[in-house]
């Protein structure tokens, strides 16, 4: 994995998604300290959609400059940015690292490892910024909760070790939903689908249902004024009640395929594109308090693992396997 930075006088829209190992990340900054915040996967609200205002709309001739650049180790972990600092995760030799950079340098500020039981994989979650708190997961089941300014470990769970986590066939990839004081994940194995833990100590808050196999991050959407975490998992995609766990919802997918996150809407549209069948819409109501799921509309387009964005009435995304192509699909009909 390597790090460009590149300067031009108007800010880009930052969008990272699917990163393959030992590949070339761009990063640019943003125009001022408040819009350059990108503090998790997605951004603030894990849609892909920046607040910077301005945006250039093409190039300059030249390119755009560069102000630094440095090479990392393999990883799909994404950037996050927070207060002048960047963070990101990438494997090196027989450990998993934490690394994070000053923003106008590219100089190592810190660095948190940790020896990974996964043979030769890569870190796939990207971490989490909450206060003055890092929030990792790492490949092989490890969170930790990390001093943002020093790297210093604050708290850590061995999943796998500590509550007999069935570790997914590809590692652990979902990364960490900070809600209220908690830290919402999935898990995997009886029970252990979905856990939440204490920011502040690690405490284990709740864990519920026995959902495996879980490769996209949760997200938190509003129904009517409740708040809820979406899970995505296989075969079905669940929502839950972050305070306690509880099932609220539960709609079946066909296929098997859960890597890219679902996107939430203003509209109360939720699109899941990661199932091998293709993608579904499902629109959300309240009826006698109680959330009812209806599907709104399904195609056959398949996008499975790349996370899609909503630009006004349509969604942007590519398949992100052979055959590659790039798609616009259309959020009220499909």
């Amino acid at each position: 994995m390597q790090v460009d930075l590149f300067e031009h006088p108007l800010p880009f829209r930052v969008n990272f998604s699917w990163v393959p190992p030992t590949s070339v990340l761009m990063v640019f900054l943003l125009a001022g300290p408040t819009s350059a915040q990108w503090p998790q996967w997605g951004g603030k609200d894990r849609n892909f959609h920046s607040s910077a205002t301005g945006l250039a709309e093409e190039w300059p001739e030249a390119g755009p400059r560069t102000l630094w650049e440095r090479a990392l180790g393999a990883g799909y972990s994404s950037i996050v940015a927070d207060g002048g600092l960047l963070f990101t995760m990438y494997r090196s030799g027989d450990d998993e690292v934490v690394v994070a950079l000053d923003a106008k340098t590219g100089a190592t500020e810190w660095e948190h490892r940790v020896r990974t039981t996964r043979g030769s994989e890569a870190p796939n979650s990207t971490p989490t910024v909450e206060g003055d708190r890092l929030y990792t997961l790492g490949v092989s089941g490890m969170l930790c909760a990390l001093d943002k300014s020093s790297g210093k470990l604050v708290w850590s769970h061995d999943l796998v070790e500590e509550y007999k986590a069935k570790p997914p066939q590809y590692g652990f990839s979902a990364s960490p939903l900070a809600y209220g004081g908690s830290l919402i994940l999935p898990v995997g194995g009886a029970g252990y689908g979905v856990a939440a833990f204490a920011l502040a100590d690690g405490k284990l808050l709740w864990h519920k249902h026995d959902l495996e196999e879980v490769y996209a991050s949760p997200i938190l959407i509003e129904v009517e004024g409740e708040a809820q975490v979406v899970v995505l998992a296989t075969g079905q995609v669940v929502g839950l009640s972050p305070e306690t766990g509880e099932l609220l919802w539960s709609e079946p997918l066909e296929g098997e395929q859960n890597i890219a996150t679902p996107v939430w809407c203003s509209d109360k549209l939720l699109c899941v594109t990661a199932g091998t069948a293709g993608s579904v819409a499902l629109r959300f109501s309240k009826v006698d308090g109680k959330t009812r799921v209806e599907k709104a509309w399904k195609n056959d387009e398949q996008i499975p693992q790349t996370t899609v964005v909503r630009v006004g009435d349509y969604f942007y995304g590519s398949t992100g396997h052979d055959p590659f192509f790039v798609t616009a699909i259309h959020a009220k009909t499909g």
